[in-house]
């Protein structure tokens, strides 16, 4: 590795050794903040810098905070420290942040600026002064409080296996096993310990739906949905935008992804798939195993992602010599992952629950595409710029995905488990997209009734994942289980309407790899380029950086779809049947 990152910044307003133990240690510099004068352009540019260099340094303390929480559930002294941000910073910040918000709202040089980030910025200050009601942060405390149990609580599921005690990651890894008895027992063992603990996190959703729409109505608003667009700082798209899209799913993606899962069916030997089957491959098709370790996971990741850019390997290097990975499942952990920017030193952490699968891999890239976008963005002057739109972080993550499949030779030792890997990628960049829109569907149903019975929540639940998941998978008998997919969703808990992003993203994502293919380096060029923006520029101008277009149009997607199902026609001849 080239090692060209260096970390961390230097501090100018805070002292180099300051570390916050209590709201104590924050509050002389919320203080100077709303002393300071904002009547020319320097002292508005020595304002700007230190309530970001403030800002980032809370945002690092309390992200460390949740990284060592969600890498070990079971550690209560973790627990704690997370919690006490939660429960004794953050009610103290929220209305010193609100102050220093109507500060900067009132100051004229800022209603006039022309820089478009500025303009961005003062965009995100206006939404959150509408938003904030000093009698909603005793409940938004609260709801952090509900959506950091959601980890904790599937963090420790755990099924028996001959013996053997599985984390449910590690549990999967057996789905994919060509002894369908097998597969049909562990698929068996996951679903009934998910079920064990439904109404316990049937009762946790109820509580945050009741929370939520109480904090939207106590804003001023008819429901949780425009206030959370609103909070998520959707200005370059409504929820019309997300119909479409779920419309154009239906239409344009759906039933390719049928005849994936009939094509499934016809290489086991199948009449029908079952839920235990749709991962499988017959005997002669051993489960790709791209990495055995973490070790392994880590050092074959740096080469990939070097492969593609020196850049991007120096990122992992980097990340790698500071020890912010965490990527093997093991007791404890949170579900998921994560790569977590850490806004101060600027080098992110990545979590994950890796046991050794293509999905794995897949996610290894994902996350790692956020970390490359978050050293793109170290440099930027304001932490308002590096708190990157969920759109543009998930087409930097997502785009790696597609890129990172030039690299599979790192992976794997024979052509022909190369091409299968890419064949699987990118079958999986499509039949995710139906998934997405369903979550996001199912979003959409339940904050527009509150109020609605868990009974209502499983029924509507079916029908939508029955309409998006169409009817290549034969749920009877198992209807039970198929009304509790959704609860293996953990954005539906922890980051509510954050899901419909990953389907903008991939759209975006694929037309990135199209043009890698048609253009070669310009395509990266470009989209380096756009993820070096940050939040310097809108959702819809970084997209149009990257040589791609936001948005659902089903047109664009019958073209992107089509491009794909070409490139997986020319892969087939080199996937063996």
């Amino acid at each position: 590795m080239s090692q060209k990152i260096s970390l961390p910044r230097r501090r100018q307003f805070l002292p180099d050794d300051w570390q916050l133990n209590s709201w104590e240690d924050a509050a002389p510099f919320f203080e100077q903040l709303e002393l300071m004068p904002l009547d020319e352009p320097d002292r508005l540019d020595a304002f700007l810098r230190c309530r970001s260099e403030l800002e980032s340094a809370l945002d690092e303390n309390l992200a460390w905070r949740y990284i060592r929480m969600t890498c070990n559930t079971e550690d209560v002294e973790k627990r704690t420290a997370y919690e006490y941000f939660i429960e004794s910073v953050y009610p103290q910040m929220a209305p010193w942040n609100d102050r220093l918000n109507r500060k900067m709202a009132d100051c004229a040089l800022l209603r006039h600026h022309t820089d478009p980030g500025l303009r961005l910025y003062m965009q995100r200050i206006l939404a959150e002064i509408r938003l904030y009601r000093a009698e909603n942060i005793p409940l938004l405390t609260e709801l952090k409080q509900l959506e950091s149990r959601y980890g904790a609580l599937v963090g420790a599921f755990l099924i028996e296996l001959d013996g053997q005690e599985l984390t449910l990651p590690q549990a999967a890894v057996l789905l994919k096993s060509p002894d369908r008895a097998l597969r049909e027992r562990v698929w068996h063992l996951i679903w009934d310990r998910r079920a064990a603990d439904a109404d316990t996190l049937n009762d946790l959703m109820d509580r945050m739906l009741a929370l939520r729409h109480q904090i939207a109505l106590g804003a001023g608003f008819d429901s949780y949905i425009p206030y959370r667009f609103l909070e998520l700082g959707r200005f370059d798209y409504n929820s019309d935008d997300c119909l479409a899209f779920h419309e154009a799913i239906l239409t344009e993606v759906l039933p390719l992804c049928e005849r994936f899962h009939s094509d499934r069916a016809k290489r086991l030997k199948l009449d029908q798939l079952r839920p235990w089957d749709t991962r499988a491959e017959p005997v002669e098709h051993q489960p790709l195993t791209p990495f055995d370790s973490e070790k392994q996971l880590t050092e074959r990741s740096i080469k990939a992602f070097a492969n593609i850019d020196p850049y991007f390997g120096d990122c992992l290097y980097t990340m790698r010599e500071l020890g912010h990975f965490d990527l093997y499942s093991r007791k404890g952990k949170a579900p998921g992952g994560y790569n977590y920017p850490l806004m101060e030193t600027g080098a992110p952490f990545i979590f994950m629950n890796a046991a050794g699968t293509m999905e794995d891999l897949e996610t290894m890239m994902h996350e790692g595409g956020h970390a490359v976008h978050s050293f793109l963005t170290a440099d930027l002057p304001l932490g308002a710029y590096r708190q990157l739109p969920s759109e543009t972080a998930e087409l930097a993550s997502m785009s790696m995905e597609l890129l990172a499949m030039e690299s599979y030779p790192v992976f794997f030792d024979r052509s022909d488990e190369v091409q299968r890997a890419r064949y699987e990628q990118l079958q999986r960049s499509l039949t995710v997209l139906p998934w997405i829109a369903a979550i996001d569907a199912f979003q959409h149903w339940m904050y527009a009734h509150p109020g609605h019975s868990r009974t209502d929540r499983a029924a509507k639940w079916s029908e939508i994942s029955g309409r998006f998941g169409g009817v290549a998978v034969d749920w009877s008998g198992l209807e039970w289980a198929h009304a509790l997919q959704w609860q293996a969703q953990l954005h539906l808990f922890e980051v509510p309407f954050y899901y419909i992003e990953y389907g903008f993203a991939q759209l975006g994502a694929l037309g990135v790899w199209k043009r890698r293919l048609e253009l070669g380096e310009q395509a990266l060029v470009d989209y380096r380029a756009a993820l070096s923006l940050g939040q310097t520029r809108s959702v819809r101008d970084v997209y149009d950086r990257a040589g791609v277009r936001f948005g659902a149009e089903p047109h664009r997607i019958r073209t992107l779809v089509g491009f794909v199902e070409s490139y997986l026609n020319q892969l087939m001849t080199h996937v063996p049947d």
